[in-house]
């Protein structure tokens, strides 16, 4: 039964976190995590699927490995979510709604801009 709903709620992080790569509201990185965790526990299947068949696969492998995004990942990271910001703030109206995505925006920013880089030097065996 436990096997089950690992499973269930790991598909449905899976759904969640493609969701949240065009929403702005909705964290990406969270999600994969929380399938990974799921998926390591219900279905090693899965879980190798998610780790080296799906286009977060990379990602999520190296930050098991090394801690911290690859290098380029933090910009393009950043840029994304400063486009998909602007256009969400350009659709709303209320200007209420316009403060909150401000806070959200500059928290997310600051939680990014913290996560460290490990560039191709670094990366290299002593």
């Amino acid at each position: 039964m436990t096997r089950w709903l690992l499973m269930i709620l790991g598909w449905l992080a899976v759904v969640l976190a493609t969701l949240g790569v065009v929403l702005p509201l909705l964290p990406t990185t969270p999600f994969l995590l929380l399938a990974a965790w799921c998926f390591a526990r219900s279905s090693p299947r899965f879980h190798h699927w998610l780790l080296y068949r799906s286009w977060f696969g990379a990602y999520i492998r190296y930050w098991q490995q090394h801690r911290a995004l690859p290098a380029g990942a933090k910009t393009k990271a950043v840029l994304l979510i400063i486009l998909t910001f602007a256009v969400s703030l350009w659709w709303v109206k209320f200007w209420w709604v316009r403060g909150i995505l401000l806070v959200i925006l500059v928290v997310l920013l600051i939680f990014m801009l913290r996560l460290p880089v490990l560039d191709q030097e670094q990366q290299k065996p002593r």
